[in-house]
């Protein structure tokens, strides 16, 4: 979300630091659907959202905030000062105490929107406290009721209007995010394994309504006062690793229907000149992809406002860097980043990490000046997301008429009259009504083939949700399996990646079988090398490996039967061998790669163990389908 004067206090305090070295609840209501214009639950195919009947189903949000907290985190909670922008929202989604929930869900539908991204923190969780009277002033219905289980009856209230909503983990505490404030990380406040829990709690509550579409792990991931977060590494600050992990618990565990949205990378680095800083959205996602353990889940997210940039925290004053913000930039720099950073992943189809992208925040303020860069910024901004056909999430929707915090686009006074971008003069409305009304790709979308990467480089990478009900088939190694319907299609010589897909045809399997000697080779594919082979009619689904050597090859009996056509060897020991264009993408970056073409499979892998040789794969046996 929008920083403002926050921002200010994160850097000085990262300045300073830099140059001086579930409580359980009963189960939530479930809603009946008020209007059947789409059907839940929601997934993806390519770069495109849709609904249970295949139809497009592009997210036009809106964040309605307040229940992650607006408590700046200093002062007494119950003065309105001590909350940003001066709106408190007694620990509950903001505008209860002035109008009824009815009427502010009905503004959501008034404004184009078919869904809501609804924040909520993990203490909110745990919070018995009953919320006060008046915080829920318009809404005597909701008196006496914990923070959650008003959340339950916002839930309710927006799935029976017909909205779907997408459960939004925003901070760890229930106070104003985003600074250096304990909340950087999923786990800054917390331990992962509470972290981890409190999904798989909020994931079941809301099993039971479709319309409860998506799991938006984490807000904001940013650096704390001392660390970074990373993409990969493998460590506790490893972002790709958690969202990883937490996403297929969800699946496997919780509620296999929910979209797992991962944003990206939101800061690295101290915003001082001089010294390394960035926001790395979703850049990492094109050497390094996840692959869930349910296909057709994944959307990432990625946020843009006017005052920051792409090396600008947002910062004004001490510890303004002299980076442009990307209201600096010229329209086609501006759309340039955009696609740089978050975009590619749905502009480039049939790629490892293509999937949909979701910008789950941007706005501005109603009160920015005619002639002002902010204006200019909101205008490009909406044009880039109606040439990309994007999917949005509007911060905030709901605010205080009186507050001065002019972002909303729906605002309330202490009388419940409401007032904003559809009830009177508004700058931003001509681009807004461009924005909901245009979709460049409706209707039914067809099923994707898909490739997928696949990462053992920390820990087990096993994508399949046979395998996962399967004994340990490598013990003491690192494994990793391709998603069901799935076969393996490519390898790294180094650096332990691979590459499945589904093109020409789902994988189908019922048996397995783990190849560890060449007792199943046919003729010599790769004369003085080590050769793992599947048998006869099955494809190679999954590899393991021990540091970086292969150990083991994962076979399965393939359904229609693979052909065994005499097959050809793909070398990838001295360069890359792949089809021409590199299908899939890098999935390697920095390292050798071999890959099979489309209409292939591959049957074995070659190494060696001699000297100077490190048992790594050296080429593929790939054969026709």
């Amino acid at each position: 979300m929008f920083f403002n004067g926050r921002v200010l206090i994160v850097v000085r305090l990262l300045v300073v630091l830099s140059l001086s070295f579930a409580t359980l609840l009963p189960g939530a209501p479930a809603a009946v659907a008020a209007e059947p214009g789409w059907t839940g639950p929601l997934s993806t195919r390519g770069r495109y959202i849709v609904d249970a009947d295949g139809q497009r189903f592009k997210l036009r949000s809106g964040n309605w905030h307040g229940a992650s907290g607006t408590w700046n985190g200093s002062g007494d909670t119950a003065d309105n000062a001590n909350h940003h922008a001066g709106e408190n929202s007694g620990r509950i989604p903001l505008g209860l105490d002035r109008a009824p929930l009815a009427t502010i869900v009905a503004g959501f539908r008034e404004l184009g929107l078919n869904s809501v991204r609804l924040p909520f923190s993990n203490e909110m969780l745990r919070d018995t406290r009953p919320v006060t009277d008046p915080a829920v002033a318009a809404n005597p219905q909701l008196r006496g009721l914990t923070p959650l289980q008003v959340y339950d009856r916002v839930v309710a209230a927006l799935t029976g209007a017909g909205l779907a909503v997408i459960l939004n983990n925003h901070t760890n505490t229930t106070r104003w995010c985003c600074a250096v404030d304990g909340n950087e990380r999923w786990n800054t406040s917390q331990s992962v394994q509470q972290w981890e829990d409190d999904w798989l709690f909020m994931a079941r509550r809301y099993a039971d309504n479709p319309r409860v579409v998506g799991a938006d792990l984490y807000n904001e991931v940013r650096r704390t006062v001392l660390d970074d977060p990373n993409w990969g590494w493998g460590n506790a600050h490893d972002w790709f690793a958690a969202s990883q992990r937490t996403g297929d618990r969800i699946l496997a565990e919780a509620n296999p229907n929910l979209l797992i949205i991962v944003e990206g990378i939101n800061w690295t680095g101290i915003p001082v000149d001089g010294f390394a800083h960035e926001r790395p959205t979703l850049r990492p996602v094109r050497t390094l992809s996840h692959t869930l353990v349910r296909s057709g889940k994944l959307v990432y997210s990625a946020h843009f406002y006017d005052y920051t940039g792409p090396n600008h925290s947002g910062a004004t004053g001490t510890g303004e860097t002299t980076d442009p913000r990307y209201r600096d930039l010229s329209a086609a720099d501006l759309a340039a980043v955009v696609q740089r950073d978050a975009l590619f992943v749905a502009g480039e189809p049939g790629n490892h990490f293509t999937a949909p992208v979701w910008i789950s925040e941007f706005g501005v303020a109603a009160d920015a000046a005619p002639g002002s860069p902010q204006r200019a910024w909101f205008e490009n901004f909406v044009d880039i997301l109606i040439r990309a056909d994007a999917d949005f999430a509007y911060w905030p929707v709901v605010g205080w008429a009186e507050s001065g915090n002019e972002w909303g686009l729906l605002f309330f006074d202490p009388a419940g009259r409401r007032s904003g971008l559809i009830d009177g003069p508004d700058w931003r409305s001509a681009a807004w009504q461009r924005l909901v009304n245009t979709t460049t790709r409706q209707g039914y979308v067809d099923p994707v083939p898909s490739r997928s990467m696949l990462s053992p480089d920390h820990v087990d990478f096993i994508a399949s949700t046979l395998m996962r009900a399967q004994p340990d088939w490598d013990r003491g190694a690192r494994k990793a399996a391709c998603p069901d319907g799935q076969r393996l299609i490519g390898l790294s010589h180094t650096g332990n990646r691979g590459l499945c897909t589904d093109m020409s045809g789902a994988t189908v399997w019922s048996a397995y079988q783990v190849v560890t000697d060449e007792r199943h080779v046919s003729r010599d594919w790769a004369s003085g090398y080590t050769k793992l082979q599947c048998p006869a009619s099955s494809v190679l689904i999954g590899y393991a490996v021990r540091g970086a050597a292969v150990s083991s090859a994962l076979c399965a009996t393939a359904r229609p039967t693979a052909a065994t056509d005499s097959g050809r060897t793909v070398w990838f020991d001295r360069g890359d061998n792949r089809p021409a264009g590199g299908p899939g993408g890098d999935f390697a970056s920095g390292h050798y790669k071999g890959q099979c073409a489309d209409n292939e499979y591959v049957a074995g892998i070659a190494y060696t163990g001699r000297f100077l040789s490190s048992k790594t794969p050296d080429a593929l046996f790939c054969r026709r389908l």
